[in-house]
């Protein structure tokens, strides 16, 4: 009256693959969802300054010799507004580089999805005497 043990690994091999088929249409819905959120969304340019940054990198190996490997890096950027509020925005490692923390200027966005800044130039006063 116990388990049988060539049934319980066809129900592994069942499982598995249904778990992993559900996560990956999970993440797709996700995807698709936020795509569309954000299309509905008011583009928005506010004024903001650059709070803070960070980078991601992930480290990945292929095969079982770990011979071969590959990294990625996503670039984020935290925006603050004139009321205090802080959003955090993916962008692209050019734009990471562009923007310093303490710059000023108009942050254009829609949704989650970062559309630009534009650097507000500082004027300095010279005064000859």
């Amino acid at each position: 009256m116990g388990f049988e043990t060539a049934g319980s690994g066809d129900f592994m091999f069942t499982l598995v693959p249904l778990f992993i088929i559900g996560v990956m249409i999970f993440v797709i819905v996700k995807g698709i969802t936020q795509w569309s959120s954000n299309n509905q969304s008011p583009r928005l340019t506010v004024a903001a300054v650059v709070a803070t940054k960070r980078t991601n990198t992930s480290h990945h190996h292929h095969g079982t010799d770990h011979m071969h490997s590959s990294s990625s890096t996503t670039y984020y950027v935290t925006f603050q507004f004139e009321s205090g509020d802080r959003t955090e925005f993916s962008v692209n490692g050019a734009e990471y580089g562009m923007l310093a923390e303490g710059d000023e200027g108009f942050l254009t966005f829609q949704g989650t999805r970062y559309l630009g800044f534009e650097r507000e130039e500082k004027v300095k006063e010279f005064r000859h005497e």
